[in-house]
């Protein structure tokens, strides 16, 4: 299992989606991957950049995953609010 956490963070450079193609395209149908972002996915095109290249990468990605979206207040927001409470 392969775990791109962060995902989009910050928008790749060429090299950064080339070897982004590369690892999809070898694991896909094959492995595990799980990738967490806090980036719609439809700004994930933008992110990727290059239109081709996004276009192969989240065909492979978004196509044939599971999704799970979470919707509300950040988990770490609301533990570090009830913490100052405490203090």
């Amino acid at each position: 299992m392969l775990i791109l956490d962060g995902f989009g963070l910050q928008a790749f450079d060429s090299q950064a989606r080339v070897t982004l193609l590369d690892i999809i395209e070898d694991r896909h149908g094959k492995k595990s991957t799980l990738i967490t972002s806090q980036i719609p996915v439809k700004e994930w095109y933008d992110i990727i950049g290059e239109k081709t290249i996004a276009d192969t990468v989240l065909d492979r990605i978004v196509h044939q995953s599971l999704r799970v979206e979470l919707h509300g207040e950040s988990l770490r927001r609301k533990k570090s609010n009830q913490e100052c409470l405490y203090l």
